[in-house]
């Protein structure tokens, strides 16, 4: 007799499917929790004491489970045959040949795990969508399942997640809310209520949100468009207030004190990155397009329009702020991470940022506590089709440092690319010295003092921060 009340399979050992999974493992020491992946590299590396992703009090919720009732295994179907609940969490990547390319979503890997459900399951199962997918991709998950031929009912439910990377544990601890869709019958009911029983261990019963299939699917789109255009909204005025002499902290402290609008996602950046808001608005751009909603598409399209407008602005000022030419010069690029307490490095916007500069023809020097060199080329490759065969040189061009101190060694600017706090505390008078002179700071997250900066004798760039030397009436 098993010692578990629930079996729980996960398919995908990532970003989302590691951390969901320990948590749950944590709250729930009757259910079984196993995470299963293709990729051997990848288990082994959750099996060690070295995990494939960095995220704060992942390692100590891993190390408290592991081994007790939390499993890593690239046994794909003996797990799904001992789960009553299996978790698709398997990335959707944004299609990049064939029809919707650029904008759609590519669901092939959802398929996938769908169909092998299907083949190697001996039991009936609820099958749950944590990818972040299209509305109605469970249609099509469902229609697969339906066809096994052993005569087995599957039920398929939504439950998206809405994790910030550098604050998943905390996020999934006490989440603001949980949301599970399924279908509206007596079987879609009672299996959403098995889910809902997992999470009402640690979750309060009022934050768990059930909703049909097509709700739960769409509101993860709407919530991760919604955030972006906040970034994007701020960013626009950035613009407007390095023209006017206009500071965007106290326009936005003055506009966030208005509850209707609150202060969160104010700040103005370089841009947003990550794997979800740019995937997640080109797919919602994609689905009106499909359904003929042209004015809807292109409003939402312009938030990633203004996104890519703001990385190109900030590159171009800091060749234009340079004399016009980084021909040759040294740069050194704090941050290259999306964020910070994370090492993911998808859409960063540091990485449009070091190819702007690169095709410039400066030498870049990066330095970042949790990217490596080996993730930092692949997402440019992938992303920018940026490598040493399409751009010879390119690997002699960017250097990595092992700290901050290195790279602004003799550079002519240092660019702060990612808010991870210990920029802000750097001893900026050593940094000034070992500096080529006149010595540029470019901050493209405005967490630098910058009268401190001045002060030292550093020439200042800001976000949304007037220039002291274009206005004399500020």
């Amino acid at each position: 007799m098993s010692d578990f009340d629930l079996n729980i399979c996960c398919m995908g050992a990532g970003y989302v499917g590691g951390p969901t999974m320990a948590v749950i493992a944590a709250k729930c020491p009757k259910i079984r929790v196993c995470v299963v992946d293709l990729s051997q590299k990848q288990i082994d590396a959750w099996n060690s004491p070295n995990l494939p992703i960095y995220e704060p009090g992942l390692p100590e919720v891993v190390d408290q489970c592991r081994g007790k009732n939390l499993f890593f295994s690239t046994d794909i179907d003996g797990e799904i045959k001992r789960a009553d609940i299996i978790f698709i969490s398997v990335n959707t990547p944004t299609k990049t040949m064939g029809i919707g390319a650029g904008r759609a979503a590519n669901v092939k890997n959802c398929e996938l795990c769908a169909r092998k459900i299907a083949e190697v399951s001996d039991s009936d199962k609820i099958v749950v969508e944590k990818s972040t997918v299209p509305v109605r991709t469970a249609q099509a998950v469902r229609r697969v399942l339906e066809c096994n031929e052993k005569g087995l009912k599957f039920q398929v439910l939504s439950n998206p997640e809405f994790l910030a990377e550098g604050t998943a544990i905390p996020d999934l601890m006490a989440p603001d809310r949980v949301l599970i869709g399924g279908v509206q019958s007596p079987d879609g009911l009672k299996a959403a209520e098995t889910l809902v029983s997992v999470y009402a261990n640690w979750v309060p019963r009022e934050q768990i949100l059930t909703t049909n299939l097509w709700s739960s699917e769409l509101s993860k789109l709407v919530a991760n468009a919604f955030l972006a255009q906040r970034v994007s909204s701020i960013n626009s005025i950035s613009a407007l207030c390095e023209a006017t002499g206009a500071n965007v902290s106290e326009i936005t402290r003055a506009v966030g004190m208005d509850d209707r609008i609150g202060k969160r996602f104010l700040n103005s950046s370089i841009g947003f990155g990550g794997s979800c808001f740019q995937k997640d608005i080109l797919n919602l751009v994609y689905l009106c397009e499909t359904y003929g909603l042209k004015e809807c598409a292109e409003y939402w399209n312009q938030v990633i329009v203004m996104n890519n407008y703001q990385k190109k602005r900030f590159s171009e000022k800091m060749v234009s702020s340079m004399f016009n030419t980084v021909t040759g010069k040294k740069i050194a690029i704090l941050g290259y991470a999306f964020k910070k307490d994370t090492g993911d490095v998808r859409e960063t916007p540091s990485m449009f940022v070091v190819r702007d500069l690169v095709l410039e023809q400066a030498k870049i020097h990066v330095y970042d506590p949790q990217v490596s060199r080996e993730d930092m080329w692949t997402e440019m490759d992938y992303t920018c089709n940026m490598s040493e065969a399409t751009h010879p040189g390119l690997g002699a061009a960017v250097t990595t440092s092992t700290d901050a101190y290195a790279a602004c060694d003799g550079a002519h600017a240092l660019a702060v690319l990612t808010e991870w706090d210990e920029f802000k505390d750097l001893d900026y008078d050593r940094i000034y010295q070992s500096m080529a002179k006149p010595a540029f700071v470019f901050d493209g997250r405005n967490i630098l003092d910058h009268a401190a900066l001045r002060k030292i004798g550093f020439e200042v760039h800001a976000i949304g921060k007037p220039d002291p030397n274009k206005f004399t009436d500020l």
